[in-house]
């Protein structure tokens, strides 16, 4: 594979791009600092197909990443592989709008061939190629300049070791049949909702205790501020306002401006700012959140009761077994919110109960619930029987 130089200007990128427009796929990762930033700053993009790869530098001055957006949004023919992509595609998101379109992400793929739930990199590396991947640069300042030849050779690696990765877990998937399993995960991967930050919707992020419509009210409109504040800033959310001090105003609200000087975790200059100005007019425009915008009450507390909570946690025990004979992570088969669902009586809207999931877990879980199947020890290990008399 041609490895090459550090690429800072626009000519050179869109020849690259040109070239990778006619691969089969593109391995893609980035680097990136959000410590201090409300966006993550982009750093370095690494970018190879399995004949040459690239690391390219987005803060040269001039440069034009049109061609490798293009490319990677807009580019429908060309397979984009991630490994735990979502901060990645997070980034391209916030440039184009779009998120890059097909996915590949081997995390997810390594959870259908049975290799955990959140495999790192580097062991999925060790497990496909037997490389040990040198960790020494990855706590690099990666919007310090110039960046040293170690650094990009480090930043480069992550996709040349995914070019190789990718065809050998393509086969893998293709022999074992489960290549379909992933269609929906990627789906909502590269599900635009995921990483369009909705002021309106900040206030879910926020934890709260109780269902009072007046504190739910407040917590959406002051979540709403400090979004935008954020936002407008570019400074993290917890820079603005920490999600503690949030909730205590959604529950305990300042009466006026200049109440603010007694409240923890604010600076008393918000007494007399406009940026207290701004906190204040959110919270005397809130109104209460009606019904359709409540949360659901916690199925378990108390409308799933003890044998309800009994019948997920024999559900939860399936999965484990089921996800043990047949070599997959356990959670792309169901999550515990499904579980506990299936116990409390819903039938419908999961996806357990849907395609590949019923087949291999749903249709188990259910006649454990109606009373067709049941537990049983057999030659010292536990396994599940059919009952003759169905509840």
């Amino acid at each position: 594979m041609h490895i090459h130089p550090l690429i800072s200007d626009s000519a050179t990128l869109a020849n690259l791009c040109a070239r990778m427009a006619d691969a089969d796929y593109v391995c893609v990762d980035t680097e990136f600092m959000r410590e201090s930033t409300y966006y993550p700053e982009l750093c370095l993009i690494q970018i190879a197909d399995d004949k040459e790869a690239a690391a390219i530098d987005p803060m040269a001055p001039g440069i034009d990443l049109k061609p490798l957006l293009d490319l990677l949004v807009e580019n429908h023919d060309v397979l984009k592989v991630v490994h735990a992509g979502g901060q990645d595609i997070e980034i391209v998101y916030n440039l184009t709008g779009k998120t890059p379109f097909p996915l590949f992400d081997t995390q997810v793929a390594a959870m259908a061939l049975g290799q955990g739930e959140q495999i790192g990199y580097s062991n999925l590396v060790d497990s496909w190629l037997g490389i040990a991947v040198d960790k020494g640069a990855r706590f690099t300042d990666w919007a310090r300049r110039p960046l040293d030849a170690r650094q990009i050779e480090y930043a480069i690696g992550d996709v040349t070791h995914l070019s190789k990765i990718f065809p050998k877990m393509l086969e893998r998937l293709r022999k074992t049949g489960r290549g379909v399993w992933l269609d929906q995960e990627m789906e909502r991967l590269g599900d635009t909702a995921n990483y369009a930050n909705d002021p309106d919707l900040a206030w879910k992020r926020v934890r709260i205790s109780g269902r009072k419509p007046e504190v739910l009210g407040r917590l959406k409109a002051l979540a709403r501020w400090r979004e935008l504040e954020a936002q407008a800033k570019d400074l993290p959310r917890g820079r603005i306002v920490k999600d503690e001090t949030l909730g205590d105003m959604a529950g305990h609200p300042p009466k006026k401006q200049t109440d603010l000087a007694r409240v923890r975790g604010l600076s008393a200059t918000w007494a007399g700012n406009d940026i207290g100005g701004r906190l204040m007019a959110a919270i005397e425009g809130a109104q209460p959140l009606g019904d359709d915008e409540l949360p659901p009450r916690d199925d378990r507390k108390p409308g799933l009761g003890k044998e309800g909570s009994l019948v997920a946690d024999l559900l939860k025990l399936l999965l484990k077994i089921r996800s043990r004979d047949i070599d997959v992570a356990s959670k792309l088969l169901a999550r515990t919110d499904e579980l506990e669902a299936l116990a409390a009586g819903v039938r419908t809207g999961l996806p357990m109960l849907e395609g590949w999931r019923f087949d291999q877990f749903g249709r188990d879980a259910l006649d454990l619930v109606e009373g067709r199947l049941a537990f049983a020890v057999i030659g010292g290990k536990l396994k599940m029987t059919r009952t003759e008399d169905a509840a």
